[in-house]
């Protein structure tokens, strides 16, 4: 068993000059090249079962002195009790080309090793390291042997450390972080003291209090003397101390002082480190924090990009000579994200206090009270900030230009205007040329509109929209067309295209063409405030328009619908008017010149009134929506009730042909797909801006060049990811709801004002804007308009390594395999192809085909992650975060089915998913998997079907007052599928409460129903499990396995369904004694006896907080009389006949293995028949063989990750017939895969293939028996010697069956040169892991690495 794929906490960081950075993640090692584009270059593991917790690259002093040809830099990683030597190479052409190697065997130290450094002054390979007992060892690392070991004579345990080295050992000073919360400092050398000897302890020389919790990190700048300390008490402080180290082993000042105490985090405070002119602090709330040293201590930047869980390494480059440097942080998430900080921090303050101080005021001297405010759009779409202009609309109707740091009066208002208006204004093209001009309307409480340039006011033009109040303004455009959508009264919508042209009389002319208006249905708040065209060839134009009272419209026009409507539909009772007619489509109207009103005439041929076709009446609340936009197929909308709902227009589907009307003959309606809330209290959404990865523009352009148009338009329909844009309190907040931060923030006093956001109309969150806004009758800005906008620091960073899960992952599930196809322009050549292989993230690793599998996971902080791992190259791509749970998740489960046929059903997938967890709450999605054409990597388009929980069924019972409110801290702990439906499933769910309950939830209803409970266990139920029986006439029946705290599984008979409309309660058939405590995991599965026997065999296996695994085999007799047994070919749970004749149970045998782990067993899958695969809180996974004679462990594998809570097995294809090849190439036999793993502990004893070829014997990895009971508690085996004639008959006729399969198999694979099997593991819990069990006849024992023990060769005390 070997590693494919893995997520853990970032726990090292280190950057190499500026050029490279290298990263520990568990005991993988990755150099990630900062030169053109960060991306990662090399991966490899060295520290096998020890976690990387500190990388020390040496001095380039010793690494200049090497021979010629390719650089190379000699690094140390250690972690744990381990030490060990890397070199990475590095081509000189590019610098991008990177290779590592291992150059030693692995040290292990008697201790933990909590820092470790080079002597510089030594030509050898000596290394100082300070261990956590408060002693120091000097180590050479050729040999593995500690030369000198010292120790304090404060003998207390140390939490952090910090080794200052110069030339020679004798001038080391240590500085300890205690677990008495002092900092320590001593001479591991003594500096020629006759105490060097190292039978004496060294004193401490320098003592530092202060801290009131232990001590995480510890960093000293030399050049300024100070010493900075991060503890668990949520502070840093700032020490002068004084020169340390150097020649002769300074100590320092006698009295050391505390220069700052720097208090701005949340909670413990992982790591700090120093520079010039700041102090760099990450902790547990996932922020790393940016103090100015010369600002009184304050927080000038906060760099967020992790998710919930925390910082858990800190780095910074040494920097440029302007002083800007980059900073990385690695996550708890597995993340990894990279910052550019610059040299001058006086601009640098970035905190919301700071914002509010650098809030500029326009200082408005026109007439009049500004009432909106927009800013023009640029004439040119890279003009930035600094050249940008705003325009201002008074209450006098009056619109004002601010440009240059100058207001100047654009138009006069009249007094129709005065009072009140309202202003919008966009950026059209002009007619024939190239140039842009900015637009500009206002509307008034009659019904006009004025339409202008606002380069030549005089030119613009007055349009009537009814004899009411104009309640708001769109401009909107599609295809070349520029729309103005104005809402009047009765709920008209009118609506006209709108043109600039050069004419001869005046230097821009408006074209307007009246259009068809809309109505909008009877309701309160009667008017638009949303709207956006959507180009369709067969039905015309198609617009989706949001209202003031929540509701999703959607008009037809061009189609069907607009000619129907012509044969006698209702006709307009409103006037569209304009100068002069130019024929029987529309109107045309110019400016004359004098700014004056425009004559207007009725038009020969009206336009009839268009109704919705569909409508979604007040989806978004009664405070209305906010927004509506498209982005690649899907629709967008945002409203005042804090939701983003996800929308495409469908067809109606034709089993509700009642939906179809005259007007819709198509049949078209919107069809939400999911909704996606905000943070807590931001319930005011405004929009939504796209997200787009952190590739350049230069690069993505160049991609786009060489893809066909086709396959462009191919990923329409995929949902992108977004940040969201409201209004969180007093705050204008840019929110990203799939990392939860902030992406931007302005204090500008909240709601119900009017704003702009720069860069305007783009619909794409570039990482920087800049807010214009009304506050109080005064127009501020978030930045100076003279200033240039600093683009170079992106809010969230840049993104080396996506994130996963802050927190624990407590369930996951495969949903299943897809395979993407390559782009033929694509080119790799088989030396690149080695080099990229372990690589995370790399673009030719991300982008390129090959298989994919699809998995779930959802974690304690509340979202499911849909997440695409391929195996070949270890790539993780998250796909989508669902953020719809209001507690932590628990158990999830799949229904999945392949798409299409042929090729095509290799591309997607189809997944109706279930989860569940805290709250008692449950929610159904629809996944659609499928291949991006346009990313070259796998999509996911989410649908949501239903949710439930427990205290809304509650409330909808009948007189509830009688019966006890059900309790909120009810959890789902365990979730299966019962049944599979036609359109949905029946699902059976384990209570914290007690309760066994029973659902059945309907895709096409989108409903969850309670079909039964029952509180038979009376203690929480941990784990349910389901199978399935078929006798020999082919009558089904169905099995529900549950099991509780009390150690104890009930078998119940779920055949019959009569108790579902009788509300009987039913009781177990049987039930069984497996465990002294709870029960944590099922695997259950069924095999046929002997001809001569009847009935069946199901083997039920069970996992608990004992560490027992326990085997129980339950022998199952058919009913005699077959008139009223289960139905043939389906099930009658969903349907209540007359009562079957019941089952007989009975248990057969039981066997157990009582030290299974040395912690509670938490999870327990079946790979294959009778091969388990079970994982612990010990980081164990193991692999056991179950046969007739009980229990026998093949082998043990150390995971990486920590409090394993979830398992998720299956069965693959490890070999693959590549087209146009000759010869058959494993995937995972390059030089580099072997590379990567060949210094990980991470094999098998035994390989599933070679124990299944072997006499099954119960004899355990280390030789001892594995205890195997019987029912009637006789033991089975008692010793390797005494079971082993018994083990080779019993099993005889299984091992035989395995070896002709196996024959078979390999015949036919050497034959027709095909695929062979394999078996993966996936292990959640502080991250996840891949592990691919080879199932092959050739398979080898993974050697182990060597390893050397580390000796001391002098005297330590």
């Amino acid at each position: 068993m070997e590693t494919a794929a893995l997520v853990a906490p970032v726990t090292a960081l280190e950057f190499l000059q500026d050029a490279f950075l290298l990263t520990g993640e568990g005991p993988v090692l990755t150099v990630y090249s900062l030169q053109h584009r960060p991306k990662a270059c090399a991966s490899l593991s060295v520290l096998q079962n020890y976690r990387i917790h500190g990388i020390r690259p040496r001095s380039l002093a010793a690494e200049r002195s090497s021979i010629l040809g390719p650089n190379f830099y000699d690094i140390v990683v250690f972690g744990g009790k381990a030490v060990r030597l890397v070199r990475l190479h590095v081509d000189l052409q590019d610098g991008e080309h990177l290779r590592l190697e291992i150059l030693g065997p692995l040290m292990e130290l008697q201790d933990w090793a909590l820092d470790v450094r080079w002597l510089s002054g030594d030509k050898h390979s000596l290394l100082g390291v300070a261990v956590a007992h408060n002693s120091a060892l000097l180590l050479d690392i050729r040999t593995g042997n500690a030369l000198l070991q010292r120790s304090c004579l404060e003998g207390c345990l140390l939490y952090s450390a910090l080794l200052l080295v110069h030339e020679t050992w004798d001038d080391t000073i240590l500085v300890g972080g205690t677990v008495f919360n002092q900092l320590v400092l001593w001479k591991p050398g003594a500096g020629g003291d006759e105490s060097s000897n190292s039978k004496h302890k060294a004193p401490v020389e320098r003592r530092l209090l202060g801290h009131s919790g232990v001590i995480f990190s510890i960093s000293y700048l030399q050049e300024k003397g100070w010493l900075a300390s991060a503890s668990d008490d949520r502070s840093v402080r700032v020490w002068g101390v004084g020169a340390l180290g150097g020649p002769g082993g300074q100590c320092g000042d006698l009295n050391p002082s505390c220069l700052r105490v720097l208090y701005g985090h949340q909670a413990r405070v992982f790591s700090v480190r120093l520079s010039p002119g700041n102090v760099f602090s990450a902790g547990e709330d996932g922020a790393c924090l940016v103090w100015d040293w010369a600002g009184e201590g304050k927080v000038v930047r906060t760099l967020k990009g992790h998710k919930a869980g925390g910082v858990r390494a800190l780095a910074i480059s040494e920097g440029r000579a302007d002083g800007e440097r980059w900073v990385a942080t690695g996550g708890a998430d597995g993340g990894v994200r990279l910052w550019r900080v610059e040299g001058s921090e006086e601009g640098m303050d970035t905190t919301e206090e700071a914002a509010t101080e650098k809030l500029t005021d326009l200082r408005f001297t026109g007439q009049g009270l500004p009432k909106a405010v927009c800013i023009a759009g640029e004439e040119d779409k890279n003009a930035p900030w600094s050249q940008s202009k705003f325009v201002v609309c008074t209450d006098h109707g009056t619109v004002y230009q601010y440009s240059d740091g100058q207001w100047e009066m654009v138009s006069q208002g009249t007094t129709d205007f005065q009072s009140y208006c309202v202003m919008e204004t966009t950026t059209v093209s002009v007619k024939n040329s190239t140039a842009k001009v900015n637009l500009c309307a206002v509307a008034n409480l009659s019904g006009s509109i004025h339409v202008f340039p606002i380069s030549h006011p005089q030119c613009g033009i007055l349009l009537t929209g009814g004899s009411g109040k104009i309640h708001s303004l769109i401009w909107h455009e599609a295809k070349e067309q520029m729309y103005l959508l104005a809402s009047g009264a009765e709920g008209f919508v009118y609506r006209w295209c709108i043109k600039v042209e050069l004419d001869e009389n005046s230097p821009k002319a408006l074209s307007v063409k009246p259009l068809p208006p809309f109505l909008l249905p009877s309701c309160a708040k009667r008017w638009l405030t949303a709207a956006v065209c959507l180009h369709s060839s067969s039905q015309g134009l198609l617009w989706v328009c949001g209202d003031r009272r929540g509701s999703l419209l959607l008009f037809q026009e061009g189609g069907k619908q607009e000619q129907n409507m012509r044969d006698g539909k209702i006709i307009a009772e409103s006037s569209q008017t304009a100068r002069k007619p130019t024929d029987g489509e529309g109107v045309e109207a110019e400016g004359n010149g004098s700014g004056g009103d425009i004559q207007t005439e009725m038009m020969e041929d009206r336009h009839p009134t268009l109704h919705p076709l569909s409508c979604r009446f007040g989806v978004h609340g009664k405070q209305g929506v906010t927004s509506v936009c498209e982005y690649q197929g899907l629709l967008y909308s945002t409203g005042r009730d804090g939701c983003v709902r996800v929308f495409r227009v469908n067809p109606t589907p034709p089993e509700k042909p009642e939906e179809k009307s005259v007007e819709n003959k198509d049949g078209l309606q919107l069809q939400v797909l999911r909704v996606q809330r905000a943070c807590k209290g931001m319930e005011w959404l405004e929009r939504i801006l796209i997200l787009e990865p952190d590739i350049p523009v230069e690069e993505a352009e160049e991609e786009e060049s060489f893809r066909p148009e086709e396959e462009r338009t191919e990923n329409n329909g995929r949902e992108a990811r977004f940040a969201i844009i409201g209004f969180h309190g007093v705050h204008f907040v840019v929110w990203d709801p799939v990392r939860q931060e902030r992406l931007f923030a302005v204090p500008c006093g909240g709601g119900h004002r009017s704003w702009s956001l720069w860069p305007p109309h783009k619909g794409v969150w570039p990482g920087y804007g800049a807010l214009v806004f009304i506050k109080q009758g005064a127009v501020m800005t978030s930045q100076t308009p003279g200033e240039a906008l600093s683009i170079g620091g992106k809010a969230g960073g840049w993104g080396l390594r996506e994130g996963v899960h802050g927190r624990g992952i407590g369930c996951m599930c495969r949903l299943g395999m897809i395979r993407g196809i390559k782009n033929e322009n694509q080119t790799e050549s088989p030396g690149d192809m080695a080099e990229t292989e372990g690589m995370d993230e790399l673009k030719d690793g991300v982008k390129e085909g090959g298989h994919w599998e699809i998995v779930v996971t959802g974690g304690e902080d509340t979202s499911l992650t849909v997440i695409a791992i391929q195996p070949r190259s270890g790539s993780i791509k998250v796909l989508s975060v669902i953020t719809d749970h209001i507690s932590s998740i628990r158990t999830v489960t799949a229904v999945t089915r392949q798409e299409g046929g042929g090729e095509s059903q290799k591309q997607s997938l189809s997944a109706l998913l279930v989860s569940a967890g805290g709250r008692a709450q449950m929610q159904c999605y629809r996944l659609s998997i499928g291949w991006d054409q346009q990313r070259l990597a796998p999509s996911c388009q989410v649908i949501q079907v239903a949710s439930h929980r427990l205290d809304e069924q509650w409330e909808k019972r009948r007189n509830r007052h009688k019966t006890v409110k059900m309790d909120p801290e009810t959890r789902y702990m365990s979730v299966e599928v019962v049944e599979e439906k036609p359109d949905g499933v029946l699902l059976a769910m384990a209570c914290s409460d007690g309760a066994l309950r029973l659902f059945s939830v309907s895709e096409g209803t989108h409903q969850i129903d309670l079909l039964w409970e029952t509180f038979y266990h009376q203690r929480c139920v941990l784990s349910v499990a389901a199978c399935s029986l078929e006798d020999g006439e082919g009558h089904r029946y169905r099995l529900l396995f549950s099991a509780a705290t009390d150690g104890r599984i009930a078998v119940w008979d779920l055949t019959d369904a009569s108790f579902l409309s009788t509300g009987t309660q039913p009781i177990p058939c049987l039930h069984i004694h497996a465990h002294q405590s709870g029960i944590n995991s099922l695997a259950v599965w069924t095999e046929k006896p002997g001809l001569n026997e009847g009935g069946c065999l199901v083997t039920v296996a069970s996992g608990g907080d004992d560490g027992q695994l326990t085997v129980s085999t339950i022998r199952v007799h058919y009913p005699e009389d077959r008139k009223f047994g289960g139905s043939r070919g389906s099930s009658q749970i969903s349907e209540a006949l007359s009562p079957p004749t019941q089952l007989h149970l009975e248990l057969h045998s039981q066997s157990h293995s009582p030290l299974a782990h040395a912690a509670p067993l938490t999870a327990l899958k079946l790979l294959s028949p009778g091969l388990l695969v079970s994982t612990s809180a010990d980081q164990r996974v193991c692999l056991w063989r179950v046969c007739s004679t009980g229990i026998s462990h093949i082998g043990v594998l150390c995971s990486h990750v920590a409090d394993a809570a979830g398992l998720a097995v299956w069965e693959g294809q490890l070999r693959e017939e590549e087209e146009g090849d000759k010869e058959m190439k494993t995937s995972f036999e390059t030089e580099q895969e072997i590379s990567v793993w060949r210094g990980s502990q991470t094999g098998f004893k035994k390989t599933a293939a070679q124990f299944s070829n072997e006499e099954t014997s119960g004899e355990s990895e280390d030789g001892g028996a594995v205890e195997a009971e019987s029912e009637t508690g006789h033991l089975v085996c008692q010793t390797s010697e005494e079971k082993a004639g018994e083990t080779a008959s019993e099993c005889s006729d299984q091992a035989e069956t395995d070896r002709v399969s196996q024959g078979n198999t390999e015949r036919g694979f050497r034959s027709e040169n095909m695929r062979e099997k394999t078996g993966w593991v996936l292990l959640c819990g502080q991250g996840f892991q891949l592990l691919r069990v080879p199932n092959t006849e050739s398979a080898q024992s993974q050697k182990e690495s060597h390893r050397v023990k580390v000796t001391s060769q002098g005297k330590s005390t």
